[in-house]
């Protein structure tokens, strides 16, 4: 600011006070400037807006009520395996305290929740006899939910596998695995489809089998399997892919009613540093040709392993029977997109045709050290699914968003989550953009309602709108709770 603007006028203008009259010294009144109209909303009024968690995550009560051990309890009781030695014994006890957590979802205002259902409470020993008590449970959740306006959204596998089905036949080595998985989707549907219609078989099959099972040291994620190569890596993708097919099958089957089924996906996401067509056109490339893309969202949605990714893995790709990519490639009702981080991409002469770019140590982080702050990514993950695969007419909801901060409580109680808040605000600026542009992003779901077990992090790491202070159970709505309260009422970024 130049020295001669520091006049009386030109501070009030600066302060957004230039309306003031300024006296008979200083000239005649300023009239005041046309009154600023309120923004329209960002996002339709039929928006899902939602939050999302896991059972083993938040339920707790591991050894009641008729329920057995999942891989995670295993893992999580050898020593070394989680941060602290935590385990998901107690969680957010959930299990009990359920009733009041979907009160705090009332308040905050979402129409629609997303939980999964736990697979050894269900059907304990993975196969055979159903769970009365365990199915019950999930009667009480789905009917307090819809008591309050809330839609259930039910995923019928979030990682905890029968530690049953391990030991039999090690759970995703064997094809046996997707068959159980299918009956177990017909028993539960057969129990709660009069009350859910909206199901999400599996999340995130990147995570439980790449990140489950690996070729030469223990892998963070349970069962923590130690193969002999990449091909039996693969083939525990594979085997998940065909449990999501014949799942989908399950569902509509037993279904009651009318349904809809959806696949829960952790997509690599790629997004051009420069939007030129030639950086665009590279981002989708890396989409089709990249491994984790092309062995899950590729195949389950167009019933085909990318075929780059199957050159690149040579003898190292699962063994496909007859039959196989039809079960897998279903159709599905809804994709939902887990994205909290991407990748930016440019235009390369190589034999890609890209060049994704390494991220300096420098670059802006939450407090994990991979969550990289990548808002685009939300906007170009929606937008590659129909450009790339070409899937332009199928719903798509962000079924996971959200991040980790180191929370600070004042002398009063407050949680002050600032990092949650410009995390979040910034990505769902990059929602709304997608929506601005006709891409068919129907919700959104953040992660997560509560701080809770975060697999391998144990406790230390908190991604909740609601601090849970885990000695007490206390729950106390932090600052991100309040700003994503008044984003659902007035349907616009704040």
């Amino acid at each position: 600011m130049t020295r001669h603007s520091f006049t009386r006028r030109g501070v009030l203008g600066t302060l957004g006070l230039g309306s003031l009259a300024l006296g008979s010294s200083g000239g005649p009144p300023v009239s005041p400037a046309p009154a600023k109209q309120p923004a329209g909303p960002d996002f339709p009024a039929d928006f899902q807006w939602g939050v999302a968690t896991s059972a083993f995550q938040i339920e707790g009560a591991t050894g009641e009520d008729g329920r057995k051990p999942s891989v995670w309890d295993t893992f999580s009781r050898i020593t070394g395996r989680v941060k602290g030695g935590d385990t998901g014994d107690i969680a957010c006890d959930h299990y009990r305290r359920f009733a009041a957590d979907v009160k705090l979802m009332a308040e905050l205002g979402i129409k629609h929740y997303r939980f999964s259902i736990s697979w050894p409470r269900v059907v304990p020993d993975g196969r055979g006899a159903v769970n009365a008590k365990g199915i019950d449970f999930y009667k009480r959740l789905v009917d307090t939910l819809r008591d309050h306006g809330i839609r259930p959204h039910a995923t019928l596998f979030h990682w905890d596998s029968p530690q049953a089905l391990e030991d039999r036949y090690g759970s995703w080595r064997s094809r046996e695995m997707a068959r159980d998985f299918a009956d177990y989707c017909t028993a539960v549907v057969s129990h709660l489809g009069d009350r859910v219609t909206d199901w999400m078989t599996i999340n995130e099959i990147f995570c439980f089998t790449y990140m489950g099972y690996g070729v030469g040291s223990t892998p963070q994620h349970a069962p923590g399997t130690v193969v002999a190569r990449k091909k039996d890596v693969q083939q525990t993708v594979h085997h998940a892919l065909l449990a999501h097919g014949l799942g989908c099958q399950a569902i509509r089957a037993a279904s009651p009613v009318p349904c809809k089924v959806a696949l829960v996906t952790n997509c690599d996401t790629f997004v051009p540093v420069v939007e030129t067509p030639e950086n665009i056109a590279a981002a989708k490339k890396a989409f089709l040709a990249e491994e984790h893309n092309g062995t899950v969202i590729v195949p389950a949605l167009t019933g085909k392993y990318g075929q780059e990714v199957l050159e690149s893995l040579g003898k190292e790709a699962p063994e496909i029977r007859e039959g196989d990519m039809e079960i897998i490639g279903q159709p599905l009702d809804v994709l939902g997109i887990n994205l909290y981080t991407g990748n930016y991409v440019r235009a390369a002469e190589n034999s890609r045709g890209y060049e994704i770019l390494r991220m300096p140590e420098s670059y802006p982080k939450m407090h994990m050290p991979w969550l990289n702050l990548v808002p685009e990514s939300m906007y170009w993950a929606v937008r590659l699914v129909g450009e790339a695969i070409g899937k332009k007419d199928l719903p798509l909801v962000i079924s996971e968003n959200g991040c980790a901060t180191e929370d600070q409580m004042s002398g009063s109680g407050e949680v002050f989550d600032l990092e949650r808040v410009l995390y979040l605000r910034s990505y769902l600026r990059q929602a709304s953009r997608a929506v601005a542009e006709g891409y068919p992003l129907k919700g959104y779901f953040q992660w997560s309602l509560l701080d809770n077990f975060e697999w391998s992090c144990g406790y230390e790491k908190r991604f909740g709108l609601v601090h849970v202070d885990f000695q007490t159970q206390k729950r106390t709505p932090k600052q991100s709770y309040r700003w994503y309260q008044q984003v659902i009422r007035e349907g616009r970024v704040m």
